[in-house]
């Protein structure tokens, strides 16, 4: 295969900028920080979701608090209305009597619903406890998030950049190689996903390091100072 020394030194370059980007974008791809980042994403949707439970549960509380109220300020006017009306009764044994019993009907009611707020109130200060324990864990994945991203950024912007550079350059590279040479290369990266070049070593490739024998052998060797391992198919330089 025709190839000038300066072809075959473009081809061991193509090879090293290619190899050298995917070992970068590996790199990148596997940067622990993207993992960090989905799974503080994935915790906080989670919370956040419990978070619209609790405060469903608080709003419901709180909807018990405004009604007991609501009740106890209704039973304190009728408990004054009742308690005036006694008042005003004077002699009226009887009446003074019905008025009695209904105001000692409020006043068990108002004690009935008093301990009740109790009870309410403080499953409303446990919710709200829990709502605090849940900002927390929001804000506290929020900043691991954010602290994973700004790495991410470094880490992955500074590797971005480097892979960056060797495309660069590999494009100047390239401009110096046959371009037919160029495209064989290319065929036989995106087949073999890593090395594409080799050296004919003695009897075997290079790369493979299957043997190579008779007139397989001397064919190839004809085909100097580039030919192709009949084994692999790839690019071999023929010393």
């Amino acid at each position: 295969m025709e190839a000038t020394r300066e072809d075959i030194e473009g081809l061991f370059e193509l090879q090293r900028i290619d190899l050298e980007v995917k070992r970068l974008t590996k790199e990148l791809d596997d940067l622990p920080q993207r993992s960090i980042i989905v799974a503080a994403r994935e915790k906080t949707t989670e919370i956040e979701a419990k978070a619209e439970k609790v405060a469903e549960l608080k709003r419901v509380t709180a909807r018990k608090i405004t009604r007991i109220d609501d009740e106890d300020a209704s039973l304190a006017k009728k408990e004054a209305g009742v308690q005036a009306a006694i008042d005003a009764a004077h002699g009226d044994f009887r009446n003074v009597e019905a008025r009695t019993k209904e105001l000692a009907g409020i006043v068990r009611r108002r004690g009935t619903i008093a301990e009740e707020r109790i009870g309410v109130q403080a499953e409303l200060d446990k919710i709200t406890a829990m709502e605090a324990q849940i900002a927390l864990a929001l804000e506290e994945l929020a900043a691991k998030e954010q602290q994973a991203i700004d790495s991410f950024q470094k880490q992955g912007g500074d590797l971005k950049l480097a892979i960056a550079k060797l495309e660069a350059g590999r494009g100047q590279v390239e401009a110096k190689v046959d371009a037919e040479l160029v495209r064989s290369y290319d065929r036989i990266a995106a087949r073999s996903g890593g090395v594409s070049v080799g050296v004919l070593d003695g009897s075997r490739c290079g790369v493979c390091r299957m043997p190579i024998e008779g007139g397989r052998l001397i064919d190839l060797r004809s085909q100097a100072p580039l030919g192709i391992c009949p084994s692999c198919k790839r690019l071999l330089v023929i010393a």
